[in-house]
């Protein structure tokens, strides 16, 4: 199996290219500081879950690199606070993103809890 049909990943990527539409919009002045941050740990996201799935051999690397995952996607969440705070996106796009983003907090916890599903021995 692809890393690619994980349910993680799948949201976790459709996560980053909301953030990445949404951030078109972000003021020129923010291109190398909030719109590079956001875009970056949201991307990172889908990095490390494809990284722990091809580290799955090792259960102690697998949750490592998903432990890194969980971490940009908390990283992801404070960039979608300062962007609702700097007035970038609206309270409705706030929520929207930081509810996509437990979800997949939540799926990335889930393979934490169970490495043996994903194939982890």
């Amino acid at each position: 199996m692809s890393f690619k049909k994980l349910l993680a990943y799948q949201k976790a990527f459709e996560l980053s290219m909301e953030v990445f539409e949404l951030t078109k919009l972000f003021p020129k002045e923010e291109t190398y500081s909030l719109t590079n941050q956001i875009r970056r740990s949201s991307r990172a996201i889908c990095a490390n879950i494809a990284e722990a799935y091809r580290k799955r051999q090792y259960i102690k690397h697998f949750i490592s690199k998903l432990t890194d995952a969980d971490s940009e996607n908390s990283e992801t969440q404070v960039w979608i606070d300062f962007s609702k705070s700097c007035s970038y996106i609206t309270n409705e796009q706030q929520q929207y993103l930081t509810t996509k983003s437990i979800k997949v907090g939540k799926l990335i916890n889930f393979m934490i809890r169970n490495p043996e599903k994903f194939g982890v021995t």
